[in-house]
């Protein structure tokens, strides 16, 4: 069943408000979002649809709704437009421009790149050198800050995905093969044990000419517009 305009805007500032702030949307604060030129009473009856369909649900009774692993999966590939991806890509070329401007070593460069984009995304960033079997990794303070890491059974389930990451970093590799940026929502994940977590993959051509990943790994409420177009700007800028 196919959502409609107004069923997908909802669903897009849903999504939009849940990312920045982590906690359950009302119908009474979407009512009040502008360009939702309908009463809160309509807002229910949408979202009590949407729940029926499966992109959002109620955490606990009388709560706000909270997007799906399927609203994600929508919204990736359609809310966010081709134009927002164009968009992105110029915003964020800004975000590698340091990488230019400096002579380093290549390790260094590595480091640099993995860093910014680790900031940039609010998430853990990884580098991976298959020639020379290297796994940088890098945004720990940026992820942990992150309210979901309050909670230590989920820090451990972050952990222990992590560690399952790096043993099989050469499995994703494989199976992300032949597209440029793939995303992977929850379970969708290889290897995944857990559906709290989501992974975006870039296959990339370094300066060295070697060929490796980098990922971005982190909570599924994650900014995926934005963290698609990080990935895309690198790829535009080591091409």
């Amino acid at each position: 069943m196919e959502l409609t305009k107004r069923q997908e805007k909802i669903l897009n500032t849903l999504i939009g408000e849940y990312t920045k702030n982590a906690e359950p949307v009302s119908s009474k604060l979407l009512s009040k979002k502008k360009g939702f030129n309908v009463c809160p009473a309509t807002i229910r009856n949408e979202l009590q649809e949407l729940t029926d369909m499966g992109y959002i649900y109620q955490p606990h009774t009388s709560a706000g709704r909270a997007p799906t692993t399927k609203a994600y999966r929508y919204f990736v590939d359609n809310l966010f437009s081709l134009n927002e991806k164009s968009f992105l890509e110029t915003f964020f070329d800004n975000e590698f421009s340091l990488l230019e401007r400096a002579e380093q070593s290549e390790l260094k460069f590595f480091e640099t790149l993995t860093k910014n984009l680790a900031r940039s995304s609010s998430s853990l960033a990884m580098t991976y050198l298959p020639e020379s079997d290297c796994i940088l990794k890098e945004g720990w303070e940026e992820l942990f800050a992150n309210p979901e890491f309050r909670e230590k059974s989920y820090l451990d389930r972050f952990l222990d995905e992590v560690e399952s990451l790096e043993k099989n970093i050469k499995k994703i590799a494989k199976e992300s093969e032949g597209e440029k940026v793939s995303v992977y929502i929850g379970q969708e994940r290889p290897i995944a044990s857990s559906g709290d977590f989501s992974l975006i993959v870039s296959h990339n051509k370094f300066p060295n000419r070697e060929e490796g990943i980098v990922v971005i790994f982190g909570p599924s409420r994650m900014e995926y517009g934005k963290n698609i177009g990080l990935m895309q700007s690198l790829i535009k800028f080591l091409e």
